[in-house]
C-alpha cells in the first residue's frame, strides 16, 4: 500500500516513515488465492505502519470470526505444544514481538491460547483485535481465545477502548465489537491437568460443568460464577492463607479473594494440578503461587504479556509455553511503539493550554503597562504584590475623599481584579501545561471523569495529593515464576530472560 505523499517536501523527521495514506484494500486483505482467508502478514505489516481497514472490512473480518468463536464451548480442551499469553492491553507492538519464531512461537506452526483483555490502555486495541482475528480466521484449530475482564462494555467505556473506537471509526463500530466480545469462551482444559482463565475460581465453581453451564452470550454479570472467572485473585500472602475460605475482594470492587485452602480443594476435586490465570500485572511477567512449598508445584500461575505496562511499569511480559509434559516461561522486553497524544487529541487541542498560557502572559504585562504609566520601568511580580497590598490597604480605609480620589481609587480597585483575575488564570493555565498528564490520570481516575472543583488553582501539590487517592486503582492491576508437571523433576523447570540488548 502506497505510503502517504510529501508532494511541497516539508515532513519534519525524514527518516520516519509516513504512514499509508488508504485504507488496505480488500482485494489485498482477502486475497482470491487464500479462500476468503484474510491475508494476516499483509494486516499485520499494514497496521505495523500505522495504517487502518476499511469499516465494512473490519465487520466483515469480525462477522467471519464471530461464525468460529459462537461454535466453541464454554471450555476449550487443548494438549501441547501450546503457548499461553496473558494481558495485552492494546499493546500492538508488543504483540508483533510476542508473535515472533524466538518468544511465543510463528502462528503458523505454534498453537496459541490467549487469556482475554487484549484491550483498553494502550492505544492500539483495534490493531491488536484485527490482527488477532485474522489470525485466527487463518488458524482456526490453532488460535484461541479466552474472555478477559476488559471484555466487557462498563470498562471498555471508562477507560479507553471506546473512545479509540470512535476516534478511529464510530459508535457502530464499537457496539460490533463488543457484541463479539459476548462469543469469547470462558475456560481451557490444558493436557486434562490444568485450567486456565482470565481471573480465578469462585465459591460456585465445583466442577468444570459448572462453567459449562453459563449462558455466556452477554455482558459479565456484577456478581456469580461468571462474574469470578473474570475477576477473582489469588490472595497475596506468601502461604496463601486466608481466615476464611473467600475473602470479600474490595480492592477490585467485585468478586473475592481465594487462598490455599479453596484452591486445592478445587484442584483435587476436579483432578487438576494447577489453575494458570492473568488478570494481573507482575515485574516479571509472571508470578508461581507456591502455596504447597517452595518444591511443589505451583498452585497458581499468573502470567502477563504487557511489558512496560501502560508506558510507565517497567515490566517484562511473559508466555508460558508448554511442549513435551514440560512448562517454560519465555520472558522478553518491550517494543518502542509510535507516540499519540493523550486521548487520541489532535495537536490543536493538545496545544490550547500552551496558547492560553502565552495569551494571559500578555494580558499580564498589559495589565502592569496600565499601572506603570508611561514609564517604561518593568515591574517584577514582588512590585506587583506589593502594588496589590497596598491597594487593598487602601481599600479598606474609611475616610472622606473627593469625587476626583474616589474615581482614581475605584480605577485601582479594578486594575487590582484585573490583575487578580489575570494571575489567577496564569496559575491555571501554568498547571494545565507542567501537570497536563498528571491531569489526565486524575481525570480518568475520578467516577465522573470531571476534576474536582477548584483543583487548578491549588496547583501541583494538590494534583498529586489527589491523584494518591486514586493509587488503588494501579494496585488493582499490580500483585503478584515455569516448570514440568508435579511429576517431573524440578531441574526441568526453565526460564528464558529475554537479551538486554534491545532493537533500535
Amino acid at each position: 500500500m502506497d505510503l502517504l505523499k510529501d508532494p511541497v517536501n516539508d515532513r519534519q523527521v525524514k527518516t520516519l516513515k509516513p504512514p499509508p495514506h488508504r485504507p488496505l484494500s480488500r482485494n489485498l486483505m482477502f486475497p482470491d488465492k487464500l479462500k476468503n482467508k484474510p491475508d494476516w502478514k499483509l494486516i499485520r505489516d499494514h497496521l505495523q505502519k500505522e495504517g487502518r481497514i476499511a469499516k465494512e472490512d473490519l465487520f466483515k473480518l469480525v462477522a467471519d470470526c464471530n461464525k468460529l468463536l459462537k461454535n466453541e464451548g464454554n471450555v476449550l480442551y487443548l494438549q501441547d505444544p501450546l503457548t499461553v499469553v496473558g494481558d495485552i492491553h492494546g499493546q500492538y507492538y508488543d504483540l508483533l514481538k510476542l508473535l515472533e519464531p524466538k518468544v511465543g512461537g510463528n502462528p503458523e506452526n505454534t498453537k496459541y491460547l490467549f487469556l482475554g483483555d487484549f484491550v483498553d490502555r494502550g492505544s492500539y486495541s483495534i490493531e491488536v483485535i484485527v490482527l488477532m482475528y485474522a489470525i485466527k480466521l487463518n488458524f482456526q484449530n490453532s488460535v484461541f481465545f479466552l474472555r478477559g475482564n476488559h471484555e466487557c462494555r462498563q470498562l471498555t467505556a471508562f477507560f479507553n477502548f471506546k473512545e479509540e473506537c470512535l476516534y478511529k471509526y464510530d459508535q457502530e463500530t464499537y457496539e460490533m465489537l463488543m457484541d463479539s466480545f459476548d462469543l469469547f469462551p470462558l475456560a481451557c482444559i490444558i493436557n486434562s491437568k490444568f485450567i486456565a482463565i482470565h481471573g480465578g475460581i469462585s465459591p460456585d465453581l465445583k466442577s468444570i460443568d459448572d462453567i459449562k453451564k453459563i449462558e455466556r452470550y452477554h455482558e459479565p454479570p456484577r456478581q456469580g460464577l461468571f462474574c469470578d472467572l473474570l475477576w477473582s485473585d489469588p490472595v497475596d500472602q506468601e502461604q496463601g492463607y486466608l481466615d476464611t475460605a473467600w475473602k470479600s475482594n474490595e480492592v477490585r470492587g467485585c468478586s473475592w479473594f481465594f487462598g490455599g485452602d479453596s484452591a486445592n480443594k478445587f484442584l483435587q476435586r476436579n483432578n487438576l494440578i494447577s489453575i494458570i490465570r492473568a488478570h494481573e500485572a507482575q515485574l516479571d511477567g509472571y508470578k508461581m503461587h507456591r502455596w504447597n512449598g517452595g518444591q511443589d508445584f505451583p498452585v497458581v500461575i499468573t502470567i502477563f504479556s504487557a511489558p512496560n505496562y501502560c508506558d510507565v511499569y517497567n515490566n517484562r511480559g511473559a508466555v508460558i509455553k508448554f511442549e513435551n509434559n514440560t512448562l517454560n516461561i519465555q520472558q522478553y522486553q518491550y517494543t518502542p511503539h509510535p507516540y499519540l497524544l493523550p486521548n487520541f487529541m489532535d495537536i490543536f487541542t493538545w496545544s490550547i493550554p500552551f496558547v492560553s498560557e502565552k495569551i494571559t502572559e500578555m494580558l499580564y504585562h498589559i495589565l502592569q503597562t496600565d499601572i506603570q504609566g508611561d514609564d517604561d520601568e518593568q515591574i517584577s511580580e514582588q512590585d506587583i504584590q506589593q502594588f496589590k497590598q497596598l491597594t487593598k490597604q487602601a481599600g479598606l480605609q474609611k475616610q472622606s475623599t473627593t469625587g476626583s480620589s474616589q474615581g482614581a481609587q475605584k480605577n485601582t480597585e479594578k486594575l487590582k481584579n484585573k490583575i487578580k483575575f489575570v494571575s489567577t488564570m496564569m496559575k491555571m493555565q501554568r498547571t494545565l501545561r507542567e501537570e497536563r498528564e498528571s491531569i489526565i490520570q486524575l481525570k480518568g481516575a475520578c467516577p465522573d471523569k470531571r476534576l474536582p472543583r477548584g483543583i487548578l488553582m491549588k496547583g501541583k501539590d494538590a494534583i498529586n495529593d489527589q491523584l494518591a487517592d486514586f493509587t488503588t486503582a494501579k494496585s488493582v492491576d499490580l500483585i503478584n515464576e515455569k516448570m514440568p508437571y508435579a511429576q517431573i523433576p524440578q531441574e526441568s523447570i526453565q526460564i528464558k530472560k529475554p537479551s538486554t540488548q534491545r532493537k533500535k
